[in-house]
């Protein structure tokens, strides 16, 4: 439980970092960027003190990968200029729980209590009042039907992707391996990782090549004048990519696939949903953007439902 609220936060912190990334980058310089940071760190770390690619559950982690960082991260990239950043966020954060769960009692015969079933519940609704669009506040993109496709796309793929790891774990644990401390999560992060690498930098090699890669934002009153500006900001454009990589790649899913290990991803999936809900206070502190009202009702739903799972763990 202790990893899935660490993973929660350091989504959330990742959240400002990849903002930050995407306005100076562009989205798909960006997220190449961040995976490219993850995968030398970890893979480092995996490499030197971790299992490497000797676990016997690797295909299943390359595949949850492929699933959760290729497919549900491209799915959030579409689903962004045609729902806006709060739907889509609701719909990957809201449906990726339930279908985890669902999976998961399907595929692995793992039930939750009903008890667990309410307070995820709980959490859930509360980070849906805290972020959903209203008429004070509407979303800041023209809806359109396929942005919803999309969405589902992405709640598929991080649901999945956490389903395909928790039988990684599985599989694991059958071959004799020690699959529930830090060092397993880390290694398992560094195998979705690359294979997330590997598929996304496919998928925008094609769209490049295709002539439909969008172009780097403007960089019109972003370099500073005189004869370092350009240095500056490649400086500073570097030091949020590192940021993007290390807070939400790295410690994120480091984090996240610890809590997998030791832990059904029906409750792993409703505390990580939190994050957006965490990104409001650190946003306000690093960015002055003051929380609403319902923001921070939702925040207190969410809050306690999480006390509760913890407490009747």
């Amino acid at each position: 439980m202790f990893a899935s609220f660490l993973a929660a936060f350091f989504f959330a912190l990742n959240a400002t970092c990849a903002s930050h990334s995407v306005r100076t980058l562009g989205p798909a310089r960006a997220n190449l960027g961040r995976l490219l940071v993850a995968t030398a760190v970890l893979g480092t770390f995996a490499h030197l003190w971790g299992g490497g690619f000797s676990s016997a559950s690797l295909p299943w982690f390359l595949l949850s990968g492929i699933i959760g960082m290729g497919m549900g991260d491209l799915g959030v990239y579409g689903a962004l200029p045609y729902l806006g950043s709060r739907l889509t966020v609701l719909m990957t954060q809201c449906l990726a729980a339930p279908l985890a769960a669902l999976g998961e009692w399907l595929w692995l015969g793992t039930r939750l209590t009903p008890v667990q079933i309410a307070w995820g519940l709980l959490i859930l609704a509360g980070v849906a009042l805290a972020i959903s669009p209203s008429r004070s506040s509407p979303p800041r993109v023209r809806i359109q039907p396929i942005g919803f496709l999309f969405g589902f796309v992405a709640a598929c793929g991080q649901g999945f992707g956490a389903l395909v790891s928790r039988k990684g774990v599985t599989v694991a644990e059958v071959a004799g391996e020690a699959a529930h401390n830090a060092t397993f999560g880390l290694t398992a992060a560094y195998q979705r990782i690359l294979a997330g690498l590997v598929f996304t930098a496919g998928w925008f090699l094609l769209m490049h090549l295709l002539g439909r890669l969008p172009p780097r934002p403007s960089m019109t009153g972003a370099v500073p004048p005189g004869p370092g500006g350009q240095t500056a900001w490649r400086q500073r454009a570097f030091g949020w990519m590192v940021a993007n990589g290390m807070a939400g790649p790295v410690l994120g899913v480091g984090c996240y696939q610890w809590a997998l290990a030791t832990t059904p991803s029906g409750i792993v999936l409703p505390i990580a949903a939190t994050a957006p809900l965490l990104a409001i206070p650190i946003a306000f502190v690093l960015e002055g953007d003051r929380p609403t009202r319902r923001a921070l009702v939702g925040g207190v739903l969410a809050v306690a439902g999480c006390i509760a799972l913890t407490a009747g763990r």
